[in-house]
């Protein structure tokens, strides 16, 4: 950054100001040679920045200070993150090289402060260029979290001043907010810095809707001030009844929690019930604070009733950030649900600082958090993994930073922890890769389910294997972890490269019978004729055995009834080209409806190339179209489909037209609702037409039944819209159903 002016006297009195305040703050727990450590990095830090100054007109040298002291105090970091901090934008922005920081302050702060300097500007999600400088920012993280730590930091105080930016500058650096920072401080355990996060963010990219429930959330503050005192003295003399040494706090909801609530409900703020939560914090000694935990529990549903569905025990088994604490929702004066959150002061602190807590203190082995580690051991895994590229990473990187979790057992007893929402083949992959390929089922608590099969809390899982069984494409779809979903890609690569080189083989051999000459132009006719996509698919589907051969032998008789075409031009090469392409072209777009440049969807193409989209969920037979994201890869759409016409009229160029190969073997998840009288044996009759006649696959099934009639949402796995539309006139003849119709939106 070009320097503006030098200061002033009052921008050097506000940086001695700033930097005693800083340096206040670390007074307790830094030693004389470490404090001057930090004099010294602050005396570079100012030199380098001399005369920058930031869009808002401050010294540019406010900013680091600003840094340092989040990191000092909100995050709670040691003295060398506190250096680092002051330095991190050194490197980036001035004359200093990072060998220099190397020469001054040592390898240690060199390294973390190299690692700020990548992370710096890379956090674009959409773009493969600034995902591959993620991947090698990851590289830095998984060897020190400081890195991470600091650049958290670094955001936050970048949005509590993102008022002097640009507005298109505020919705790009807010939205990086909230796809990445504010689910990794969350994931880090930095719960404070997550919530500002959003809230600033929402600002931003809502600034109606924050301003509209900051207000209505500050006048809920007012008007519950009084009944908030009175439930905490009722508390408080509970507790105090138990001998128990004890704070409470309360805090209220942010203002980003109650949107999102409100969003994801689709209710108004009015109906937001849980606005506030009260914290009890007890003074108890590590061998103790389970059982006061536990004790404070049992004083407080004695005197207010429990909401059962509400409890949340994170004292037994703790989050992944290493939360600790109890979770109960009772029913309070006046009919009122009052969270009330029970937790040690040591756990309050992990609560507040997350996995930092550990590096405040010198212990080393403090600092290698079990819980901390195992995330890294598997960022780092991930980060190792071939033939991922980079947007992938960012996307699994990005998956991997979800806290919630499920808790499931193995028969000898062994816990594992997986997201919440995983399934069987996400347990299966989890115990190893050669037990997930393997696997066609899965005992949970004794009773058989499919590899789909969500896991809940506590169930204990055997799984079924056989050495017959191999991945299908379709199992990516019941994956929630990014280790599973990888191992089964890579397994069907590697089976589709085996299958492809077989096609090459056959298909030269077949070459010479069918007078095929394997050119550019021939072949892409015959291509678009089998209206197959490339070569590679061309050489998958023979190998497989899914394309008829006798195509290849009308492919023949096409080419020649396209000779008899009449073309003039003087150049008898270029006649006979142009010929064959004309009438070649002419018969596929009357045989089949399709142009050679057609995007082709079907079951021979790579998993990778194309997702379906999930607002419409087509299935073959339905009329589509392709979209081109930022990522290279292609989102399929109906062509009815409101977020299709929204792209159509927006984003032309990016659009192309598709069409479905021939599908056999891949099924798609598809949604019914059906309407009719409330009769007894109706739901036998249903499920015979589908799973019997029909000999589909349910995966779900949603009823709800009022005064003799009922309405039911089945997920339903099919092969093609026909299929679709034959089980749906079977399903319109049962006796009492009035109607059947596709549900166009799948949750």
């Amino acid at each position: 950054m070009d320097p503006i002016a030098t200061s002033t006297e009052n921008d050097r009195q506000e940086i001695l100001n700033k930097y005693r305040g800083l340096m206040r703050s670390c007074m307790d727990w830094t030693s004389k040679t470490e404090r001057r450590e930090i004099r010294r990095a602050m005396v570079y830090a100012m030199n380098a920045h001399k005369g920058a100054r930031r869009k808002s007109g401050e010294p540019y040298i406010f900013h680091p200070i600003a840094v340092a002291k989040i990191v000092v105090t909100d995050i709670g970091l040691d003295s060398t993150s506190l250096i680092c901090a002051l330095l991190h934008d050194v490197v980036e922005d001035t004359f200093a090289e990072i060998e220099d920081i190397r020469a001054e302050f040592g390898s240690e702060v060199a390294s973390i402060v190299d690692g700020l300097t990548k992370i710096a500007g890379v956090f674009d999600h959409k773009s493969s260029a600034q995902a591959e400088n993620f991947r090698k920012m990851l590289l830095t993280l998984s060897a020190d979290i400081r890195v991470i730590l600091i650049k958290l930091a670094d955001r936050l105080h970048n949005m509590q001043t993102l008022q002097h930016m640009k507005q298109e500058t505020q919705l790009k650096i807010s939205s990086e907010t909230l796809y990445l920072y504010a689910p990794l401080a969350n994931r880090l355990g930095l719960h404070a810095i997550k919530t500002e996060l959003e809230d600033l963010a929402l600002k931003y990219t809502e600034p109606q809707m924050f301003i509209e429930i900051n207000q209505a959330l500050k006048q809920t503050q007012r008007q519950s001030r009084n009944y908030i005192q009175s439930f905490i003295r009722s508390i408080r003399d509970k507790l105090n009844e138990g001998h128990l040494k004890f704070k409470i706090l309360h805090r209220f909801k942010s203002v980003y929690s109650i949107y999102s609530k409100m969003v994801r409900q689709g209710i108004p703020f009015d109906e937001v019930y849980d606005l506030f939560a009260i914290r009890i914090i007890l003074e108890s000694t590590s061998e103790t604070e389970k059982a006061e935990c536990w004790k404070a529990y049992s004083l407080i549903t004695e005197k207010y009733k429990p909401n059962p569905e509400r409890f949340r025990d994170w004292i037994t088994i703790p989050k992944a950030n290493g939360y600790e604490a109890l979770h109960c929702t009772v029913m309070g004066p006046r009919g009122k649900w009052i969270e009330v959150q029970i937790r040690s002061k040591k756990m309050d602190y992990v609560a507040e600082k997350g996995f930092a807590a550990h590096w405040r203190y010198k212990d080393s082995e403090a600092a290698l958090d079990p819980g901390l580690q195992n995330w890294l051991d598997h960022i780092r895994e991930l980060l190792e993994t071939p033939n991922m590229n980079a947007v992938d990473v960012v996307r699994e990187f990005k998956t991997n930073l979800v806290t919630e979790e499920v808790f499931v057992f193995t028969p000898q007893g062994d816990l594992i922890t997986l997201p919440t929402r995983s399934t069987v083949i996400d347990f299966a992959y989890e115990i190893h890769t050669r037990v997930g390929d393997t696997c066609i089922g899965a005992k949970v608590n004794n009773k058989v389910v499919p590899l789909s099969y969500q896991l809940s809390n506590g169930d204990q899982v055997e799984i079924i294997t056989s050495a017959k069984q191999t991945p299908k494409e379709d199992w990516v779809n019941y994956a929630r972890t990014s280790k599973a979903r990888h191992k089964i890609k890579d397994s069907l690569r590697k089976e589709r490269r085996s299958i492809t080189e077989k096609g090459k083989e056959i298909f030269s051999w077949k070459a010479s019978q069918y007078g095929v000459v394997e050119n550019e132009h021939v072949m892409k006719e015959l291509l678009g004729f089998l209206k197959i996509r490339s070569r590679e698919e061309f050489y998958f589907r023979l190998g497989s055995h899914r394309l008829d051969a006798t195509k290849l032998s009308e492919f023949i008789r096409l080419k020649k009834e396209g000779s008899k075409f009449k073309v003039d031009h003087p150049d008898p090469k270029k006649r006979r080209q142009m010929r064959d392409r004309i009438h070649f072209d002419e018969l596929l777009k009357e045989k089949w409806g399709i142009n050679t440049d057609m995007l082709m969807v079907g079951e021979d193409m790579n998993i990778t190339d194309y997702k379906f989209a999930e607002c419409c969920q087509p299935i073959p037979g339905d009329d589509i179209l392709g979209f081109f994201m930022p990522d290279s890869s292609v989102n399929i759409h109906r062509t009815n489909c409101q977020e299709a016409i929204r792209l159509m009229s927006n984003y032309g160029n990016n659009i192309i037209k598709a069409k479905w190969t021939e599908m056999q073997d891949i099924t798609f998840l598809a949604g019914i609702r059906i309407r009719g009288e409330d009769r007894q044996g109706m739901m036998n009759d249903l499920i015979r037409v589908m799973s019997i006649q029909m000999k589909l696959n349910i995966r779900s099934i949603t009823i709800d039944s009022v005064d003799g009639m009922f309405e039911g949402d089945f997920k339903i796995f099919i092969h093609d819209a026909r299929e679709l539309d034959a089980m749906s006139k079977r399903l319109r003849a049962v006796r009492g159903v009035f109607s059947v119709s596709r549900i166009e939106e799948l949750d």
